[in-house]
This record gives structure tokens, C-alpha cells and sequence, in this order.
């Protein structure tokens, strides 16, 4: 029985996609739930997964191609048995009386098919694992954004001892599991760090990336979507926008003090490093509360005022910057902050985020610090109306009380749309962000 392999059902703001390469080849023998190919939009990169066991037999779309939503790609020859069974609809009928009889299993059963509402939120590998192993997607916590089940949640699921397994264990220690992204291990008494707005770690090339050259040769190497769209977009900010950029230094030395009082006291309880990105988000969403202005957004002839608080954090990935968002970032304690901003990274390095990750924001921070940028003017985000730019930091002689010293300094930029915001907000809201970093307390007092 041939089995179609399709693309995802992409949303309604992304008309096409372009194929990646293969992991598969024709005439492989594939199991459900393996990783085919990756389809990047231009927004997120997609993972398509194989629907049933079988044999990849028809590869319709080589690497590079364009391909729409719901597109058939491949097809898998399945074996007898193995064919891809109907999913069950959704029973209104009481659950069986058998059922409740039988013995604790090691996993908790259920259908092999999440509900439909759950359904459309998980991602073609968590749905085969979840039907694999029958596992009801309500026993899983998920740690992806609105507490969206991930591959590695379900892993972390299936890893974890059941009650009867406990119950039996030997006390020796166990082997440590593999946690969800952004727990606090339990047996670890020092967590791993990473760093707070990561850089990109060394991944194999995708495709279509250029080769070395030798002698005068010239090589074209077509764009990739994202870099498409990144390069539309901000061409589209440049040309709409009335862009103007304000510049302050702020003294770092307060804020690394209290980071080295408490890092690792941080780290313990928390399971994640305590850098500067969740002082300045912090910082940003005061200054923001300050002046709404510079967290509303143009519609129209009209000026939209946002409630919320909706902070992009600017990430550098293999395949270019992305810009994840923290939803509700006025509620998120630090470690949240930093914790959150810290599995971006790895979902961008990876190639994980999804298209919710992306969407939205009121306001973007980026840090080109982190690749050695003294100063910079960042361009906006739209349909935002500014963004914050940090920048390495560099012992430099400054003033202070009559007396040259040196002090660890920091230039500040903020790009803002001046046909809404005036100079003056614009200056006195990266003022308040100064105040703040200069004197952490303030933080703490919302003062």
C-alpha cells in the first residue's frame, strides 16, 4: 500500500516553502516517525516525518524545490499490517468497563490518537511517538510556549520511572535522564550554563551553502526563504518607517557585581545562568510602562496602544536572525526570562522554533555585543515601533565625582518610528533603562 508523504499545513501568512535536503533516499527503509526532510518557510523550519514503517519508494520534490501546504513529496511503500490506519473518530460514548480492570501499566494507555483539539497543536514526530507508545498527551508536561508538547518532552516522558518501577527500584542512585529543555535537573548539583543570548553553534552546512573558492572563480548560491524574507522585511522597515536612532553608556559595573554575588546561588536553584539580557528585559518593560508609546505600533491613520508586554529577543541562528518571542514577559521572573531566552537558542541552533515562537511583539532587544559590536544602529521590527540594541562591553575611562576612573561601559542605541515617538520619549525611555541598570535596586522596587 503506497502511503503520500505531504507537506505540513502551514499558516495562513506562509504561501510557500522551500524542500531542504533529504535525510532519506529512494529505496530506504524508513520507520514512523523518522525525520525525512526539513521544509524551511520563512519564517521557521518544519520537520517532516515519515507516516508509517515501510520503504521510501518515490521522492516527487528534489532538494531546493518550492512546494505549497498539504503538497505531496515522497511516498512510502507500506508493508501489510503496517499501513497507516484510520484515525479513530472521538468517542461520546462512556469508556469500556474492561479497561478500568486492567493491571497500572508502565505508561499510562489511551487512544492511539490525541483529541483533535491537542491534535492540531503537536508536530508530526510527537504525534507518531504519542500513538507509538500510546501515550495520553495530557500525561505529558510540555515545555514549549502555551505549554506545547515537543519531541523531547515526550522522550523526557518515557524515560521517567512509573510508580511501580519505583516502587521496586533498588535505592541505589539511578542514571540520570535526560530532563525537558529548561529543567532544573535533580541530581545535579551544578546545573549546565549557557550563555544568555547564545551565538551560533558550528552545525553542517545546510543546502545550497557556498564552497571555498579558488583563484578568481565567481559562485552563485541562490538565497535562502528566510534570508529572503529577512532581507524584505527590512528594506519594507527602512521604506515605511521614519527611522531615527538615540544613543546613552550605561556603567555595567553595578549589575556584574550582583551578578557575581549571587551566580551561583542563581544557577543552583534555578538550573540556568543569570546574564545581562534578563536585567535589560527587565529594565525595558519598566521603561515601557513609563512610556507606552514606545510599546504601541502604527495602524493606519491610527496609533494601537498594547496592554501587554510581548518582548522579541534577537537570535542568531545557522540559517540567520529570527526573532522568538516572550510572551507576557512583565509576569516572568528572572530565572523565567533567562530560562526561556536560553531554549530559543537551542530551538534556533536547532532549527526547532515554531511559527507561535515568532509571531507578535511589542518591542525587540538585541544584543550585537555578543559577536564584538561597540555600537550599532539596529533597524526595527515591524509592525513595532522600536528596538533596543546592546553592545559589547569595554573598560573605558569615565568621570566620576571630579575623578577620571574606569569603569566596564556600555553604548545603548534605540532605533524608533519618529512619526509616533518624539524625541524626547525616545530619549528619556532609554534614560529610565540607564537608571535602572546603573541601580539594579530599582528593579526590585519598580521605581
Amino acid at each position: 500500500m503506497l502511503v503520500d508523504v505531504k507537506v505540513p499545513v502551514l499558516a495562513e501568512s506562509v504561501a510557500e516553502a522551500t524542500l531542504m535536503a533529504w535525510h532519506k533516499k529512494s529505496g530506504d527503509t524508513v520507520k514512523r516517525g523518522d525525520s525525512l526532510i526539513d521544509i524551511e518557510t520563512d519564517k521557521v523550519t518544519l520537520e517532516v516525518a515519515a507516516p508509517n514503517d515501510g520503504v521510501l519508494t518515490e521522492i516527487l520534490k528534489p532538494d531546493g524545490s518550492s512546494v505549497s501546504s498539504d503538497e505531496v513529496i515522497a511516498r512510502i511503500e507500506s508493508k501489510g499490517a503496517g499501513a497507516q490506519p484510520p484515525k479513530p473518530a472521538v468517542e461520546s460514548t462512556a469508556p469500556k468497563p474492561a479497561a478500568k480492570t486492567e493491571s497500572a501499566p508502565q505508561q499510562q494507555s489511551l487512544p492511539a490518537v490525541p483529541a483533535p483539539a491537542q491534535e492540531s497543536r503537536l508536530s508530526p514526530a510527537v504525534r507518531n511517538l504519542l500513538e507509538e507508545h500510546k501515550l495520553n498527551p495530557a500525561s505529558v508536561k510540555g515545555t514549549g510556549p502555551g505549554g506545547r508538547i515537543t519531541k523531547e518532552d515526550v522522550l523526557a516522558h518515557l524515560a521517567r520511572p512509573s510508580p511501580v518501577a519505583a516502587a521496586t527500584a533498588p535505592v541505589s542512585a539511578p542514571a540520570p535522564q535526560r530532563a525537558p529543555v529548561g529543567a532544573v535537573p535533580a541530581s545535579s548539583p551544578t546545573p549546565p550554563t549557557r550563555a544568555a543570548t547564545p551565538e551560533p553553534a558550528p552545525v553542517a552546512a545546510p543546502a545550497r551553502t557556498a564552497t571555498p573558492i579558488s583563484g578568481r572563480g565567481e559562485q552563485h548560491v541562490p538565497m535562502t526563504r528566510l534570508r529572503r524574507r529577512t532581507a524584505e522585511r527590512l528594506l519594507s522597515a527602512q521604506h515605511e518607517n521614519a527611522i531615527l536612532t538615540t544613543f546613552n553608556e550605561v556603567n555595567m559595573q553595578p549589575v556584574m557585581d550582583l551578578r557575581n554575588r549571587y551566580k551561583k546561588e542563581f544557577e543552583e536553584a534555578h538550573g540556568t545562568r543569570l546574564g545581562f539580557m534578563s536585567f535589560f528585559t527587565r529594565a525595558a518593560i519598566d521603561a515601557l510602562k513609563k512610556f507606552p508609546i514606545i510599546n504601541a505600533s502604527v495602524g493606519g491613520e491610527d496609533i494601537i496602544y498594547h496592554g501587554y508586554f510581548d518582548i522579541g529577543i534577537a537570535v542568531s541562528s545557522p540559517r540567520g536572525l529570527v526573532v522568538p518571542v516572550l510572551r507576557d514577559a512583565d509576569q516572568m521572573s528572572f530565572a523565567g526570562i533567562e530560562t526561556a531566552i536560553r531554549q530559543f537558542g537551542e530551538k534556533a541552533r536547532d532549527g526547532k522554533l515554531a511559527i507561535e515562537d515568532l509571531t507578535g511583539g511589542t518591542f525587540t532587544i538585541t544584543n550585537g555585543g555578543v559577536f564584538g559590536s561597540l555600537v550599532s544602529t539596529p533597524i526595527i521590527n515591524p509592525p513595532q515601533s522600536a528596538i533596543l540594541g546592546m553592545h559589547k562591553v569595554q573598560d573605558r575611562p569615565v568621570a566620576e565625582n571630579g575623578q577620571v576612573v574606569i569603569r566596564p561601559m556600555m553604548y545603548l542605541a534605540l532605533s524608533y518610528d519618529h512619526r509616533i515617538i518624539d524625541g524626547r520619549d525616545a530619549v528619556q525611555f532609554l534614560v529610565a533603562i540607564k537608571d535602572r541598570i546603573e541601580d539594579p535596586s530599582r528593579l526590585l522596587l519598580q521605581i
